[in-house]
C-alpha cells in the first residue's frame, strides 16, 4: 500500500500552512490575558463557547416567557369572548 499523499492532499496542506502564516499575526487577542481579570481568563480558556450556549439559552428562555404570556392573555380573551357572547344571547 503506499501512503504518500497525493498532490491535491499536498496543496491543500500547503494551503492551510499559509493561511496559518498569514493569519498567525491577526489573532493576537489574548495577549496580555496574564494581567486581566479571572473572568476574562476564564472566558478566554474556553474559546467562547459557554458565553455563546449562556446568551442562546438566555434568549430560548425569554422567548419561551414571551409565549407563555401570550397564550395566557389569548385565553382569557377568549373567554371573555365566549361569555360575552352567551351573555347576548340569553
Amino acid at each position: 500500500m503506499n501512503f504518500l499523499p497525493t498532490q491535491a492532499q499536498e496543496d491543500t496542506v500547503a494551503a492551510v500552512d499559509t493561511l496559518t502564516e498569514s493569519y498567525s499575526q491577526k489573532w493576537d487577542g489574548t495577549s496580555g490575558l496574564d494581567e486581566a481579570s479571572p473572568l476574562i481568563q476564564t472566558v478566554a480558556s474556553y474559546d467562547l463557547i459557554f458565553i455563546v450556549l449562556g446568551v442562546s439559552l438566555i434568549i430560548w428562555f425569554v422567548l419561551l416567557f414571551f409565549i407563555i404570556r401570550v397564550d395566557k392573555k389569548v385565553s382569557k380573551l377568549e373567554e371573555e369572548i365566549e361569555k360575552s357572547n352567551v351573555e347576548g344571547t340569553s
